[in-house]
């Protein structure tokens, strides 16, 4: 009886197979691109100088940021906001609140800061009047409750403080938005109030930092990464060998990432906050950046929330524009995916989607912004995206196999320098 062997299905991902995924062959050697990397993080550690604020520009009249304050600062300034009430029903004045307006109206973008500002345009909340006296009910139940935290010194999440008064909260919407008027009012950052989200966001790679006293190494955290401290108060001592760092809008591709282990290859910090940015994770990302003094390379989706994404991060949000000087990364280069790249790296047609008309109107509306107008890449990919009416996920790279996003497209953008 004759010898038979078993024929085995190649794996898509093994050596074997490799060089047979598109671009492969352009990749130099890891030392050439390490280098290559080397002068870059040098660039960006040479670069970093004094930030400019408000103040430097002549602005502060004429928009308002706020600070971090110690408990016992924003103690004093609830307990000076409740006399100077009492004294205005007392004089028979009435009882309300000035609030500085968060309105789209009110949003001011400042080139020489990359950043989106707060004006000061404010708004009454007065108690007496029926449109707004549930709203100043809400406004003083929470300066209440804030005002107990900082007396305790001890820190709730955002749904612990909603399940205080859920009856007249309602929903926990409300009781989120009137916490960030009340740190527009005392003039702190809502970090000040001793109020977080709950954990989300996620970091892993070559970093090591103190966490309440405690050190942790980011190397040696699993596939499933560090979880980002809510309060970023406690994380001190931060160091690392990296040369860059590398912002991931999606948990997929970080978890590909961790698990490949990409920062041992490329000596890397890789964090996530699965989405949407939270603010600890654009806290810990702006205390990265000015501490390490490294290079920030965003990998997001090709589509319109992937750079409104990326804008969070860099230039701040309109929600929280009161806080963009410490919530805000400052020159974040956009590596991909980017709507050039569906081409140049031969995305498969079944692996673009087709945009819908709100994703077109929301890039339109992108290209009217003024902190994409200052970058002319920026610009010729969002027209190309919504010319072409396509966009993409990152997990579109895994038609080229499992590995291709790790082993060929980020080595290949980081050999090239190919980034906005």
């Amino acid at each position: 009886m004759s010898d038979r062997r078993k024929r085995r299905r190649p794996d898509p991902d093994s050596d074997s197979e490799s060089d047979t995924r598109p671009f492969k062959h352009l990749l130099k050697p890891d030392a050439t691109i390490l280098s290559s990397l080397r002068t870059l993080a040098s660039s960006a550690a040479a670069s970093s100088s004094k930030t400019l604020t408000l103040s430097d520009l002549r602005l502060s009249a004429a928009c308002r940021e706020v600070s971090d304050l110690p408990p016992s600062a924003v103690q004093s300034a609830i307990e000076s906001l409740a006399v100077s009430l009492a004294r205005s029903i007392l004089s028979g004045q009435g009882f309300s609140f000035t609030v500085p307006s968060r309105s789209s109206a009110n949003q001011l973008y400042v080139p020489e800061l990359d950043r989106i500002v707060l004006k000061d345009k404010t708004s009454l909340r007065p108690y007496s009047s029926v449109s707004t006296v549930r709203k100043t009910t809400i406004t003083t139940r929470i300066l209440h409750l804030i005002h107990q935290l900082c007396l305790k010194n001890i820190h709730v999440t955002k749904r612990d403080l909603f399940y205080t008064d859920v009856k007249l909260f309602q929903d926990q919407t409300q009781s989120d938005a009137v916490l960030d008027d009340v740190s527009c009012i005392l003039g702190c950052t809502r970090s000040s109030l001793n109020v977080v989200a709950a954990e989300k966001g996620v970091v892993v790679g070559r970093l090591i930092f103190s966490d309440n006293g405690d050190m942790i190494d980011c190397t040696k955290m699993g596939m499933g990464g560090k979880a980002i401290p809510p309060n970023i108060d406690r994380v001190g001592d931060m160091k690392s060998d990296a040369l860059f760092i590398l912002l991931v809008e999606k948990d997929a591709a970080y978890m590909r990432l961790a698990e490949d282990r990409f920062y041992n290859r490329f000596p890397c910090i890789i964090v996530t906050a699965k989405g949407q940015p939270d603010v600890a994770t654009r806290l810990f990302l702006r205390k990265m950046k000015m501490e390490l003094k490294l290079p920030v390379l965003a990998l997001v989706d090709s589509d319109p929330y992937g750079l409104k994404i990326l804008s969070v991060y860099g230039c701040g949000s309109k929600n929280m524009s009161y806080d963009s000087a410490n919530l805000t990364t400052p020159d974040i280069k956009w590596l991909g995916i980017r709507p050039s790249d569906l081409d140049k790296y031969k995305i498969p047609e079944q692996c673009r989607l087709p945009m819908t008309e709100q994703d077109i109107k929301t890039g339109k509306d992108l290209l009217e912004e003024d902190f994409v107008k200052k970058n002319p890449g920026w610009v010729e990919e969002l027209n190309l995206m919504v010319k072409s009416k396509q966009k993409a996920e990152i997990q579109a790279l895994s038609s080229f196999g499992f590995q291709y996003l790790s082993e060929v497209y980020l080595p290949l953008k980081l050999q090239q320098r190919d980034w906005l």
